[in-house]
């Protein structure tokens, strides 16, 4: 079975909005676009090289893929593998694309996501797609979340774990701290929530 991979930067209160950029995306009269780019530096841009693998397939939302697809063709030396891999994309809007190697989901996105974890291939991961996460979460079809949580909080903006999410345990596998303090943690799905008593 496929897994899926959930890779995001998030603040210390979890908002994952907009980080690249101030018109990445403004909706909510989100102000804070862009709020990753001071505490980038060499040693985390390693590590996203590290993820950047040009053996998996990618799951994307639509804002998620547009962005995408605007950038990464006229890019393909950066990343990898990016253009040639399948690129599975959901969106009740969005029919066709020229970026090569794009798959449209709509309808029952969580039973077509379900089969696209049983069928053969490589590994599926999602970048951004906040909107598709809270699906994933939902439904809990997230193996391992592979995060960047940053030094900053922000107070408003759409955040990882919001309304919907399922409770689950997580193992962490591994984890590192830049020099500007940001924290690289991956977990893997770890089964349900144990619960006790110190009395």
């Amino acid at each position: 079975m496929r897994k899926i991979i959930v890779i995001l930067f998030i603040s210390l209160d979890g908002v994952m909005q907009a980080p690249g950029g101030p018109e990445e995306d403004t909706s909510n009269d989100f102000k804070f676009g862009g709020w990753t780019y001071s505490y980038f530096d060499d040693f985390t841009g390693k590590i996203m090289g590290g993820q950047m693998k040009d053996n998996v397939e990618y799951l994307l939302g639509r804002k998620t893929f547009e962005i995408f697809a605007s950038h990464w063709p006229k890019h393909k030396d950066e990343w990898p593998g990016i253009n040639n891999a399948t690129k599975y994309v959901v969106s009740n809007t969005l029919t066709k694309s020229n970026w090569s190697n794009t798959v449209f989901l709509k309808g029952d996105i969580a039973n077509k996501i379900k089969k696209l974890k049983q069928s053969k291939g490589p590994d599926l991961q999602v970048w951004g797609s906040g909107n598709l996460i809270q699906a994933l979460l939902k439904n809990d079809l997230v193996d391992e979340l592979w995060l960047k949580i940053f030094p900053v909080t922000l107070g408003t903006g759409k955040r990882l774990f919001a309304e919907g999410t399922i409770p689950a345990a997580f193992k962490l596998t591994s984890s590192k701290v830049s020099p500007t303090g940001v924290i690289i943690a991956n977990y893997v799905r770890s089964g349900k929530v144990k619960t006790g008593s110190f009395a």
